[in-house]
């Protein structure tokens, strides 16, 4: 590898040394290290001089692998801007993430796996939503976790037409409705009650945010499926189209989003000696009696 990209929450003050020393080490390797603007801005001086400074998605074009530097929100903007399948490392600064599950001690052996081509990684799909709306052009874009629509305050309920692969599913009353990818049920999904999915399922699940039946339950269907959420009746309140929590859009009545899978996958570097319900019963406090049972 050529070029490593690095990325950081642009507030992160703290990273700084980290990201220092990082640069550091990568140049005693002879690689390039590649830094977006903001994150240039979190180091000393000398960066801009040892580094290529660039836009994030510049920089996202010309790294073969990516570092990301403070939490899963800063993976899912990072997300955004990668068109290419590259090598992904989430570095959590604080409690471990469930998509920056890289700890700082991790950082370097991770990194070297990396580099020597023998890291051990997960394909997570990606979500393609359209935005449509009443005499406004669509909108397309590909998230990691979840598109939801919403609505603004304490206020009254709206409701929502679903529908899949043109087969009208129901009509939900409720706070409002999640579409998410198996990476996004440890998000918004599992606060509203919905199902735990493992990151590398085929799947997505449509959720109600507090609907007003109580029969109304979580959805489990195929991510090969065309979606449609549309919304019926706004009753006089605010709601809002938000895709990954990064990027929202003010809905009226028939107004719609329609999700598919993305073609686009995100390459996500393991930490070493962590799995996946490591990190469940780490982030959710699971009890952890020991060794796996043995088979008889």
């Amino acid at each position: 590898m050529n070029t490593i990209g690095v990325l950081a929450r642009p507030d992160l003050r703290e990273a700084g040394p980290t990201l220092v020393g990082l640069v550091d080490w990568l140049g005693r390797r002879n690689v390039r290290v590649c830094l977006d603007e903001a994150t240039s801005a979190l180091g000393d001086g000398s960066l801009t001089a040892s580094c290529l400074v660039a836009s994030g998605r510049e920089m996202a074009e010309l790294a073969d692998a990516l570092v990301v530097l403070g939490g899963d929100g800063t993976l899912l903007a990072a997300s955004r801007l990668l068109e290419k399948p590259i090598p992904v490392l989430g570095v959590n600064f604080g409690s471990l993430g469930f998509l920056t599950e890289i700890t700082l001690d991790d950082l370097y052996p991770a990194l070297e796996s990396v580099l020597d081509g023998r890291f051990e990684h997960e394909e997570r799909r990606l979500l393609r939503v359209v935005v449509r709306r009443r005499n406004r052009p669509d909108v397309t874009a590909d998230v990691l976790n979840d598109v939801v629509i919403t609505k603004a305050g304490p206020s009254r309920i709206i409701e929502v037409d679903v529908a899949v692969d043109g087969a009208f599913v129901s009509s939900f009353r409720a706070d409002g409705i999640i579409v998410s990818s198996p990476t996004g049920s440890t998000a918004y999904n599992l606060a509203a009650g919905g199902p735990i999915l493992h990151p590398t399922l085929p799947a997505v699940v449509i959720t109600p945010i507090c609907p007003h039946m109580l029969t109304n339950r979580p959805l489990v269907v195929s991510d090969e499926v065309r979606i449609e959420v549309r919304l019926r009746a706004a009753r006089d309140v605010e709601v809002y189209a938000a895709l990954d929590g990064q990027e929202t859009f003010a809905f009226a009545d028939g107004d719609n989003v329609v999700v598919t899978g993305s073609p686009r996958r995100l390459k996500l570097v393991k930490a070493p000696g962590r799995d996946y319900y490591a990190v469940l019963r780490t982030k959710l406090k699971w009890g952890d009696a020991g060794a796996p049972p043995r088979r008889s």
